[in-house]
């Protein structure tokens, strides 16, 4: 029997502002409990919320990144819900007139020939306060509550329900997290919860209303994201097909047992009783505000995908060099001393030898050895043919060690220049030709593997320096 999944993404994505949304309180993580806490973030009687101007900026940023319309008159709510590590005892958030509305993010699917894109609609971006945080483990029989995070901004991002399969939504989670951070709003730390997902999640038989949805809470990792949602849905086909019926949850995702379980049933918005927040104006945004910001913006990843792909790299190719913002700006610092004519040279070496490097070391790209203008000046010296790319392997490998400032400085110190002359390449020829009369002999008989043999004993010969090219067509028309 046929399902459809439906999956739609609420991501909470903290803003990179130095206070929070509505105190002057630090937002920095990791300080000791309840040391960035404010009057306002207590609730304290008296006490009055004043909008944080950088956080409407990055929400504004937001909007315009995703195409989306920027509301200029939007209102804060109280979000009636018990939390118990929000003294207030409400949270504001936006419901009515949230600051973003609308918008689209496109995203990469799949690998090679096989990338297919994909436009998800978002339905909106709103504003509101991030609650505490209870803790635990520290204490035996009672649970401790720390505020610093209480009032942190955060801008919830939903999505239609548009995601037909785990893979889609993690695509899309990808695509988002790299458009946060590309921008500035988010630093996309997961592990510190700045870049949160919530996936509704749903099955229905095709052509059918949608189901019943179960809202799977606080996904912080891709690989988590995909097992739940797989758990989730395979668990709500067997739930219908054996006769019962899904009711509306919030559930929570054990990465130890790879199972998703119930936590409460879920709310929706009447339950909140939401009603505009009497102590904050109406947030309004002036023309002039929306055009500083989009002036202020960088080139967005899909215009520079098409830009790359303008240069001639695949659709493929132009997603992984911008993958993240400082990849694109290592291609492009790279691109700019090799020339465009060395596009997809340049995205091979940074995907290939450059990433594996990293990878093997552990290291982040900000952190690489060779910076952008020392690479691009080695594919500069193998695109003019000063040397091979055998040898350009090795004068990569000596610029990681610091073994020179420049691929030139590494190339002249190490003798390294390919030897073009070809009359050189002519007498390495005929001797190796004459040493080994074997492979001449199997070449003849028409064994096609022999004549690499042969080419590898010339390029030894030469020390790798030799120009391939010419050593080919010197050797064939000797054996012709």
């Amino acid at each position: 029997m046929t399902w459809e999944v439906v999956i739609g993404i609420e991501t909470h994505a903290q803003l990179a502002t130095q206070s929070k949304i509505f105190s002057g309180a630090s937002t920095a993580f990791g300080a000791e409990p309840n040391v960035q806490t404010s009057l306002i973030d207590l609730a304290m009687p008296g006490v009055l919320p004043v909008v944080n101007r950088e956080a409407v900026g990055c929400a504004i940023r937001f909007g315009l990144a995703v195409g989306a319309k920027i509301d200029q008159h939007s209102i804060f709510a109280r979000k009636n819900y018990f939390y118990p590590d929000l003294p207030k005892g409400y949270q504001i958030s936006q419901f009515e007139n949230p600051v973003v509305v609308g918008g689209q993010i496109v995203l990469q699917i799949g690998q090679g020939d096989d990338l297919v894109e994909k436009v998800v609609n978002l339905t909106r971006a709103h504003m509101e306060e991030d609650a505490g945080k209870s803790l635990h483990e520290d204490f035996q029989g009672h649970t401790g509550v720390d505020l610093n995070r209480a009032g942190t901004p955060l801008l919830e991002i939903v999505t239609e329900p548009e995601m037909r399969s785990s893979t889609e939504a993690v695509a899309y989670a990808r695509a988002l997290h790299s458009l946060v951070r590309w921008i500035g709003i988010c630093d996309g730390n997961m592990q510190e919860g700045s870049f949160r997902c919530d996936a509704n999640v749903s099955v229905r038989k095709p052509g059918q209303p949608f189901g019943t949805r179960r809202e799977i809470k606080n996904l912080n990792s891709f690989r988590f994201m995909q097992q739940a949602i797989d758990y989730e849905v395979q668990w709500q086909i067997n739930e219908l097909e054996e006769g019962r019926a899904i009711q509306q949850a919030t559930v929570l995702f054990d990465p130890d047992t790879g199972e998703t379980r119930a936590m409460r049933s879920k709310e929706d918005a009447q339950d909140y009783r939401y009603f505009p927040d009497p102590d904050l104006l109406p947030i309004v945004i002036s023309d002039e505000w929306i055009d500083r910001v989009r002036g202020e913006m960088p080139e967005l990843p899909q215009a520079m995908r098409e830009r790359f792909q303008a240069l001639g790299l695949s659709a493929y190719d132009a997603a992984a060099v911008t993958a993240s913002l400082e990849i694109a700006r290592y291609y492009e610092g790279t691109l700019k001393v090799a020339g465009n004519a060395q596009a997809k040279v340049a995205a091979n070496w940074i995907m290939g030898d450059f990433s594996a490097r990293l990878n093997r070391e552990g290291l982040d790209i900000d952190a690489a050895p060779v910076t952008p203008e020392q690479l691009g000046g080695l594919i500069a010296r193998i695109a003019d043919q000063t040397i091979s790319n055998a040898i350009g392997k090795k004068v990569f490998d000596a610029l990681w060690q610091g073994q020179g400032q420049s691929a030139d400085e590494i190339i002249e110190a190490q003798g390294l220049k390919q030897i073009t002359d070809t009359g050189a390449i002519e007498a390495l020829v005929d001797e190796v030709l004459a040493a080994n009369p074997g492979n001449v002999a199997e070449f003849k008989a028409g064994k096609e593997k022999a004549l690499n043999a042969l080419v590898g004993q010339i390029m030894k010969a030469a020390k790798g320096k030799a120009n391939p090219q010419q050593v080919n067509d010197l050797l064939k028309k000797k054996l012709s």
